[in-house]
Order: structure tokens, then sequence, then C-alpha cells
């Protein structure tokens, strides 16, 4: 069995087996690996793909896209976000990131982690990360508040 690191920390107990997740969730992973087919990285060439199922079962995609002016690209989680609420959907329930990283997982960065918080319908959802392989393969299975646990929310 792999070592398969979260920020530094080893963390086996929250990886699962692809084939042993529920197929909606399945299904949401599967949607991220499409979507990172479309990244537009040629910068850094780290493409990541995500997925986000709002409370009504839609699943909204995306993909990281970068610019020449750094601060201008926007990363998939934020890019699947702003689709589903441009499109009246704000009630997010679960998150799928994919991107390959040795040896480790590639979670939401802390801009991406604070946005996705503002949307979820308990004020926490769970978040799957994995690498674009073929299935069978593992997942980190978490939350947005695990990995934001103190996050900044104005009551609403």
């Amino acid at each position: 069995m792999s070592n398969y690191f979260v920020n530094g920390v080893k963390d086996e107990a929250n990886i699962r087996e692809f084939d042993t997740l529920d197929a909606p969730v399945r299904e949401l992973i599967l949607a991220a690996v499409e979507a990172r087919k479309h990244a537009y990285c040629p910068y850094s060439n780290f493409a990541v793909g995500a997925a986000i199922r709002t409370s009504d079962g839609s699943i909204y995609t995306g993909c990281n896209i970068e610019n020449g002016a750094y601060t201008a690209g926007i990363c998939a989680e934020r890019t699947a976000a702003a689709k589903a609420i441009s499109e009246g959907k704000r009630d997010f329930v679960a998150c799928a990131v994919v991107a390959q990283q040795e040896g480790s997982f590639t979670t939401p960065c802390g801009v991406c982690r604070q946005f996705l918080a503002e949307f979820g319908v308990k004020k926490d959802f769970p978040l799957y990360a994995a690498k674009p392989l073929s299935p069978p393969f593992r997942v980190l299975c978490t939350s947005i508040m695990e990995l934001l646990p103190k996050t900044f929310l104005l009551e609403k």
C-alpha cells in the first residue's frame, strides 16, 4: 500500500478505493476527470478538474484556467462553482477535485476552500480528491470543514 499525504501529513484513514464508493460519488469524480481534460495551463502544466453537485442533483464542472497575468487565472473549483452560481444553484452538497501529484492528493487551495464553504447546504459537504487515472484508483474522502475548520462565514 502506498503512502498518501495531504498537506504533508500521512492520511491513510480517509483513503478509499474508487470501486467502494457510492455510484453518485463515482459519477462526480469521473465528471471531474473529464473536466480536467479541458484545463488551460500552459504556464504550470498542472491540470486540475473539479465537479460540484448541487442539492437538486445537478453537476457543474470546471477546470483551471491560467493567464499570463497570473492573478487573472482561476482554479477548477471556483470555475465549477461560478458556473453553478451563475445558473442560480447555490446549495452545494459535494465536490470532487482531480489532479496528478505523485505521493499526495490535490485539495482545494485556501481561496477555493473559503469560496466553497460559502455555499455548503449545511455549512459542510464532502470533498473527494483523486488522481486522473483510470479506475480503480484511490480517493481521499474529506470535507470542506475538515480542510478549513475555522472558516470565515457571515451569518445569513
